[in-house]
């Protein structure tokens, strides 16, 4: 729908949309006009999952009407019809496919709502694969965010709109957030619940194929409780469950584990099943950016639209995604689990399948000597310089190589890592290697097999051999795409260090090539997405700069609503200097225990202060407990931490949450002399770092503690930087971009926690920068001072140099008495 502007109407929008959200909108639109690739920009707080959720699926409908015109009779001449010149070639194409396709199912005589009835009862098998082509040709947008919060919370803001209804939606999540069999779920760990699930559907079809043996009439009949998942056994169920989930509308991850419980059924698998007939797929990023995790899935992405959301660090998430690691007790528990297995089986194994099982031990004997230091003195020659190591025992227990000069040194190049690849997938090896190791437990009595190598930490035989497997199939990648880390076995004044052997991918663009490839259009939408040519040169340098559609918008919020203060100086006049080499200063955090026990006393609600890392917080918390400043604190507001296990979060988050509505509620004169509200001590990258909605009282203050860098020794952040400075002809003439790259890291962590404040209109809230490094002053800078990179609606009113804290104290207390007085 245009308006006479020549601007669009979203008549979807649920309520009257911003001047900056009608323009997202618009752009969004043109976008998925264009196709191609897209970077679209809108601060955290501005609405943005709503904008995206009314544009993208107008233009859906839009699309879908122009369909329907085109097949009908004659009513597809008007304006902006298909047939116009201003229409996409891949529309016409596909309105063309879609009306042949429909002519051949009105010769069938077979009714859509028949051909999906029979789909989900398996009676036929033709009318199934019919519908099954045509649902693959239907117009599909798939919306993808990096965790399962942020897919909920866009779940939520899509049941507000009229789409809720139009649209078919499904959500897909892993199976450790949807498996509601109590004896997989209690396994725990993610990789263990992956392969008992997968067990279970492994012996579901080896009983199916014994009973399918069976003579007629034999009388022989095996229960079908002792087969496969009870959760997966009645196929009426599963129909049921995917006839509720279409009628209920739009559904999270949560809403899926709970009707599948209700219902008995398995919510995982039949969540899966319903891909085909989605118009809308809601996904993390594993799921989509994974080409095995898309085939596993059946995801098509031929033509149609890819939204991936919070896409600030897609570049890295998306490489880390292959990389693969083993450590040294797993490449032990695979050695002597296949070692016994030959032994027991080797003259009745074929030479094939000697030969691939010898093989399998040759390599793993020659990664562990790798590993273990024996007898490969020629392999410290090609040891990487990685910069400031911590110490000379790291630098000769750590070291980089790449894949050729490791397959030669190691003196496997000649061994065809496809192939075995192959054998293990298609003999099955890992699972009768470990049925085997199992069974021999069982006889010797040797509880979880320890004697030989398997241990908890690493996990089952089965997840030994899927991280050799891992590690194989990254062996097969270009030379240049990665490294190889080898992290020997060492003992520290504290503990043994186990050795282990990592790929680390270092290019994305082939992987993101794949995904743009596919799709009619793929659009990254974020926060902070700037700087957009680092992102482009890491995921796409094919694309020209003036091909890429960039927009940005600033806030909703009025400028008087923030109140960001870089914070130079502490209440005894000391300088703050959170550098590595000086923030483990006892007096550096005596200095930041006093800013806050001054904070507490002007700032109303809640304050969230951002550490580091958990290392840090944690040595800051015992210093101020044990010099009484955590008692100060506590008297005004009370302290919570962020756990390190994420799924305690929720639980501290509503606690705290809690305290402040609480406390706000009460009268304010009672709270002068006792609590005012809480202060939520979290981490940089850590869960309440990104996704979480601190709006309102929960985020009245956000304070950043220094510069949340990322270790100058990390091998792997190094390797990174070396491959951004001289990995790509594009960036060869461009000087420092390595350390532009680390800077960047380091700032959008930064921007992405003090977004976590500011989540509407009529929200406000102080930002403190606690460092020097963050005053105007940049000459001591080498490169890019760190103020530059702040979000321009927080950069433009920011205040970069106050003399001393008491001017620090009267902005604050400024700035709230003058938001008391407007909200009240």
């Amino acid at each position: 729908m245009e308006a006479k502007d020549g601007t669009r109407k979203f008549p979807g929008f649920p309520f009257k949309p911003y001047s900056i959200q009608i323009d997202f909108m618009n752009s969004l639109y043109q976008s998925l006009n264009q196709g191609g690739v897209s970077m679209l920009e809108s601060p955290t707080g501005t609405g943005k999952t709503m904008s995206v959720i009314c544009s993208a699926l107008q233009w859906v409908i839009d699309r879908r009407l122009l369909e329907e015109v085109a097949c009908g009779d004659g009513r597809g001449n008007g304006d902006g019809g298909v047939g116009s010149d201003d229409e996409p070639d891949w529309m016409r194409d596909f309105v063309v496919n879609k009306e042949e396709n429909k002519k051949e199912e009105k010769s069938g005589g077979v009714s859509k709502r028949k051909a999906v009835k029979s789909s989900f009862s398996s009676s036929s098998e033709d009318e199934s694969g019919e519908e099954e082509e045509e649902e693959d040709k239907k117009l599909k947008v798939y919306f993808s965010s990096r965790t399962h919060s942020q897919l909920s919370q866009f779940v939520k803001e899509l049941r507000k709109t009229v789409f809720a209804d139009e649209m078919n939606v499904v959500s897909l999540g892993s199976r450790k957030n949807l498996c509601i069999n109590e004896e997989v779920v209690t396994l725990g760990n993610s990789t263990r619940i992956n392969e008992r699930c997968l067990e279970l559907q492994k012996k579901k079809k080896n009983e199916a194929t014994k009973v399918k043996n069976l003579k007629i009439g034999s009388g022989v009949r095996r229960t079908k409780a002792s087969t496969g998942c009870p959760m997966l056994r009645k196929h009426k169920v599963q129909q049921e469950f995917r006839n509720e989930v279409t009628q209920q509308g739009p559904l999270d991850i949560e809403d899926l584990a709970n009707l599948g419980r209700t219902m008995g059924t398995c919510p995982y698998y039949g969540s899966r099943s319903m891909v085909r007939r989605a118009d809308l797929v809601v996904l993390p990023y594993q799921s989509l950016l994974s080409k095995s995790s898309r085939e596993a899935l059946g995801l098509n992405l031929k033509s149609n639209i890819i939204i991936i959301d919070e896409a600030h660090n897609l570049a890295d998430s998306l490489i880390n995604m292959y990389d693969s690691t083993i450590t040294v007790s797993q490449l032990e528990t695979v050695h002597c689990h296949v070692e016994r297995y030959f032994l027991r089986f080797r003259n009745l194994l074929g030479p094939a399948n000697r030969r691939y099982i010898q093989t399998l031990m040759f390599l793993t004997q020659a990664f562990l000597r790798v590993l273990l230091d024996e007898k490969d003195g020629n392999l410290i020659e090609f040891c990487r310089d990685i910069g400031r190591a911590s110490d000379v025992e790291s630098r000769a227990s750590d070291f980089t190589m790449a894949i050729n000069d490791f397959l030669f040194e190691l003196n496997i190049d000649n061994i065809n890592l496809v192939k075995l690849l192959k054998y293990i997938k298609d003999s099955n090896i890992m699972h009768k290697v470990s049925g085997y190791g199992k069974m021999l437990a069982t006889l010797e009595k040797i509880p979880a097999l320890h004697k030989i190598g398997e241990h908890d930490e690493e996990g089952s035989c089965v997840s030994a051999f899927q991280a050799l497997a891992g590690i194989l199939l990254s062996l097969t990648n270009k030379d240049g795409d990665g490294r190889i880390i080898i992290s020997r076995s060492r003992s520290t004044s504290l503990r043994k260090q186990g050795g282990y052997m990592k790929y680390v991918m270092l290019s994305g663009e082939k992987i993101f090539s794949e995904i743009v490839g596919e799709a009619h259009a793929v659009v990254l939408v974020g926060g902070t997405l700037q700087p957009i040519e680092e992102t482009r040169e890491r995921l796409f340098p094919w694309l020209p700069s003036n091909q890429l559609h960039f927009f940005s918008c600033g806030h909703i919020v009025p400028p008087d609503s923030i109140m960001p203060i870089s914070v130079l100086r502490g209440p005894t006049g000391r300088c703050f200097d959170f550098s590595f080499t000086s923030r483990s200063s006892p007096d550096m955090m005596r200095e930041l225990g006093l800013l806050l026990c001054n904070l507490v006393t002007v700032v109303p609600e809640g304050i969230v202060v951002f550490f580091p890392s958990f290392d840090y917080e944690n040595r800051v918390y015992e210093n101020w407990e044990s010099s009484g400043i955590l008692e100060r604190i506590s008297k005004r507001k009370r302290v919570f931490r962020e756990p390190r296990n994420n799924m305690d979060v929720e639980s501290v988050l509503k606690e705290y949450k809690d305290t402040i509505d609480t406390l706000s509620g009460m009268n304010s004169e009672v709270n002068q002399s006792s609590h005012s509200g809480a202060i939520l001590l979290a981490v940089v990258g850590a869960k309440l770092s990104e996704g979480i909605n601190l709006s309102d009282g929960m985020g009245r203050c956000i304070v950043m503690v220094g510069l949340p860098y990322a270790s100058p020794s990390d091998i792997e952040l190094l390797e990174r930087i070396k491959h951004i400075e001289g990995g790509f002809d594009i960036l060869r003439s461009c000087s420092h971009r390595g350390k532009e790259y680390y800077e960047n890291l380091c700032m959008k962590a930064v921007n992405q926690s003090i977004g976590r404040a500011i989540r509407h209109i009529n929200d406000y809230a102080a930002i403190l920068l606690v460092d020097t490094r963050y005053a105007s002053d940049s000459s001591k800078w080498s490169f890019a001072h760190p103020v530059t990179k702040l979000p321009q609606w927080i950069k433009g009113r920011l205040v970069s140099s106050t003399t001393n804290y008491g001017e620090v104290h009267r902005l604050l207390h400024q700035f709230f008495k003058l938001k008391k007085t407007c909200c009240h």
